[in-house]
C-alpha cells in the first residue's frame, strides 16, 4: 500500500489538518463489498444512502452517528427452526462506515422491501452561512478627489 506525504499541504493551508487522516483511513479501510450500497445526491445539501439488506428487519440493523462518522451494523438472530437446502441470500453480520462532512446529519431511515434508506442533510449553522454586508453611506464629502484620499481643513486651508 502506498503511503502519501501530506507535508506540502500543511505549508499552504490552514484548518485542513484532518484531511490527511481522513484520506489515510479511507485508503486503509478494508471493504468487503457487503452489503452493496448506493449514495445519491438529491439536492444541493441532501443525500441518501441506499443499502441492500435483504432478510434483515428493523430490529436486526443499528444505525449510529457519532461526530462525523456514520456506522451501520447488521446482525441476524440465528434461527434454529429453519432447515435450508440452499442458502443463497447472504445473511451474515456486517458493519459499514461512512465518513460525513461537517454539519451533515441523519434526518431519517426507512427499511422497505430489503432496502435500507438513510436520509442525510447538511445544515450549516447561521454563523457559517454566507451573509451580505450592507455598505452604509458615509458623511457627504464635497470636493473629494478620489478613493483613498483624506481631506480636512485647518485654518481655512485644504490639507490633502
Amino acid at each position: 500500500m502506498a503511503t502519501l506525504d501530506f507535508t506540502p499541504l500543511f505549508r499552504s493551508s490552514i484548518g485542513f489538518d484532518q484531511l490527511p487522516g481522513l484520506l489515510s483511513q479511507a485508503l486503509q479501510r478494508e471493504e468487503t463489498g457487503y452489503p452493496p450500497y448506493d449514495i445519491e445526491k438529491l439536492g444541493e445539501d441532501q443525500y441518501r444512502i441506499i443499502m441492500a439488506v435483504a432478510g434483515f428487519g428493523r430490529d436486526d440493523v443499528e444505525i449510529v452517528q457519532e461526530q462525523n462518522r456514520l456506522t451501520v451494523r447488521g446482525k441476524l438472530a440465528e434461527s434454529k427452526s429453519r432447515t435450508y437446502l440452499h442458502r443463497g441470500i447472504a445473511a451474515r453480520a456486517f458493519e459499514r462506515y461512512f465518513d460525513l462532512a461537517d454539519h451533515v446529519e441523519v434526518t431519517g431511515a426507512e427499511l422497505h422491501e430489503g432496502l435500507l434508506v438513510i436520509s442525510l442533510q447538511r445544515e450549516l449553522p447561521e454563523a457559517l452561512k454566507p451573509r451580505s454586508i450592507q455598505i452604509n453611506p458615509g458623511p457627504p464629502s464635497s470636493g473629494r478627489t478620489g478613493p483613498g484620499t483624506v481631506e480636512g481643513k485647518a485654518d481655512g486651508k485644504r490639507i490633502a
